[in-house]
């Protein structure tokens, strides 16, 4: 237990410093008492003009007055820790003043938060305290530290954040708690989805459109609220919102077609995020997919290694080996048979498609360029041909967005038609079509994807070291990709990355498992095993350097998919 000074310490030293060398700050470290709360500062900035110090509150229970069932369960625990970030990011940006002088000085914020909840390193609530971790710009003026600036930050600012964002008497309360019960609900609710033999749930009246396609806020004009067809109308329960009705998308490979601009690929999207919980008024706070949906597409030019592909590519020129495949610049045909065989290993359940981000020659192979192009001169083999077998042999779920041939008409269980942004069971009507119009073109899969190949990741490949020094270099570039020591990993493809948050963990969450998990025996699906597990005994802080806010946990599949895009990444495959 850190050992506290009393504030008025802290008080004496800011004025002591006022004037005096940025680097002077460095003598601030510690934790302080405060009269409500605990205030630690674990990091100093080394100018003003780089990232922030980094600290952390915490106050005792008997202060903060928090419900214990507001946090008695996991979802619960998620919920509160969620609001209460967004809660103090929102007090922070009303009070905080940046313009206290040179570079970051005066700011103070903790994570920037997305639409969607998840689990983060920012706050955390126990039945003994509530801890809120953030950032804060030490101020000063050029490189001379603002030491009564800095008072005032302290003594004035942080005391009013608190009082407004922190304590369970100062908070809106019917708030705090739909907050919470929303994502217990949602939880609930794709918990249930495979008792069902259900992949999705959209509920009734849910609001899908986004606002842009650079805002993922809901569209507050002219939206259709979601209805479903009556012959795939479901009831899901909550434990607090009761009995849900909303449209059920079953197991097996789903169609979703319909014109351009009716909400084909507004439907999946939402789909595809609904492996997460979202905030209250989201518009998707009841849209639910099983938690191993994956999001697939074309990449040209990504970085491919030793992943067997031999399901969908075989009997490329000069004999080069597709079950142990390997490029450092792939196509889009091929690179899209990888991502589907990489989300296989990582656990996927469920594959979402959308023809407008598919290779067309990896989709389908139609009649005529089957007469003309034979079989043995082709060494593709179109997913049309292999959905089927995903569903049959490994029991992997498709929902696709087609648009352009009524060829999947044969292969689909179910087909949705949106007209209008309103979703129409037109199944029967497919498949009186298939039988009225049959297609000559032939099956061309005679594989399996029953005995694919594994992957053993060495830890030589991944080395986050940079410079002389040797000095582990990992930062994320947004949401679209990470710097790993020299190497830069591409993500930009990765669809389901809601945070920058995320992408900073996986880079962090790939070095740590290098360092302790690459012992040149385990498969890559043990590690993501092993990760997951030690990240639901310890937290995410097992797996990161300090105790930063800005870091969120990702699925096991965003892990994965980052690993793979690294270009130095090398494998094995077992005997």
């Amino acid at each position: 237990m850190t050992r506290l000074t009393p504030q008025n310490r802290l008080r004496d030293d800011l004025r002591r410093l006022d004037g005096k060398g940025y680097g002077a700050y460095k003598d601030l470290r510690g934790g302080y008492e405060f009269p409500r709360y605990a205030l630690f500062i674990d990091h100093v900035q080394g100018d003003p003009f780089a990232a922030p110090s980094l600290l952390r509150l915490r106050l005792p229970q008997r202060v903060a007055q928090f419900p214990t069932d507001l946090f008695s369960t996991r979802p619960r625990r998620i919920g509160i820790e969620d609001y209460l970030t967004r809660a103090f990011g929102a007090a922070c940006h009303a009070r905080g003043r940046p313009n206290r002088g040179s570079g970051k000085s005066g700011r103070i914020l903790t994570a920037a938060c997305s639409q969607e909840v998840l689990e983060r390193t920012s706050a955390r609530v126990t039945p003994d305290h509530v801890e809120i971790r953030f950032f804060l710009g030490l101020p000063a003026f050029g490189r001379r530290i603002a030491g009564r600036q800095a008072e005032e930050m302290f003594f004035q600012d942080l005391p009013a954040i608190v009082e407004s964002s922190l304590l369970y008497p100062s908070l809106p309360a019917p708030e705090v708690r739909r907050h919470v019960e929303t994502v217990e609900d949602a939880v609930a609710l794709r918990g249930g989805l495979a008792d069902r033999k259900l992949v999705a749930f959209i509920t009734d009246s849910a609001l899908l459109p986004r606002e842009s396609g650079v805002s993922d806020r809901p569209l507050q004009s002219d939206v259709v609220p979601f209805e479903s067809p009556r012959s795939l109308r479901v009831d899901l329960e909550g434990p607090n919102c009761g009995q849900l009705p909303g449209m059920g998308i079953p197991e097996g490979v789903t169609l979703i077609v319909g014109g351009g601009y009716h909400g084909k690929s507004t439907l999946l999207s939402a789909i595809a995020h609904g492996v997460y919980d979202h905030i209250p008024d989201d518009g998707r706070e009841y849209v639910v997919a099983r938690a191993d949906t994956v999001k697939i597409r074309a990449e040209d030019g990504r970085f491919i290694e030793k992943v067997d592909i031999s399901p969908f590519i075989s009997n490329l020129p000069f004999g080069r080996d597709t079950r142990a495949f390997s490029t450092p610049n792939a196509s889009g045909s091929t690179s899209q048979a990888a991502n589907i065989i990489e989300a296989l290993e990582a656990g996927a359940e469920v594959l979402l498609l959308d023809e407008d981000t598919s290779a067309t020659n990896f989709m389908i192979r139609d009649q005529r360029m089957q007469s003309l192009v034979a079989k043995d001169k082709e060494p593709i083999t179109p997913l049309i041909d292999t959905i089927r077998a995903l569903y049959d042999e490994r029991g992997i779920s498709s929902i696709l967005v087609m648009g352009g041939s009524g060829d999947y008409f044969d292969v689909a269980d179910t087909v949705i038609m949106l007209d209008h942004y309103r979703p129409r069971d037109v199944t029967e009507q497919a498949k009186q079509i298939a039988r009225d119009h049959p297609t000559s073109r032939r099956v061309e899969f005679e594989g399996h994807f029953t005995d694919l190949r594994t992957r053993i990741p060495l830890a030589r490949g991944v080395q986050a070291q940079r410079g002389r020094r040797g000095r582990v270099k990992i930062r994320a570039r947004g949401e679209d990709g990470i710097s790993f020591g020299d190497e830069q990993i591409d993500l930009s493809a990765v669809e389901q990355i809601v945070e920058q948050s995320q992408v900073r963990a996986c880079g962090w969450m790939i070095h740590r498992a290098a360092e302790r998990l690459f012992d040149g025996k385990r498969t890559l699906p043990e590690i993501l095993d092993l990760i997951e597990q030690e990240l639901d005994d310890k937290g995410l802080e097992a797996m990161l350097p300090n105790l930063a806010p800005d870091f969120a946990r990702p699925r096991r599949h965003e892990l994965a998919a980052a690993l793979n895009r690294l270009r130095t990444l090398e494998v094995k495959q077992p005997l």
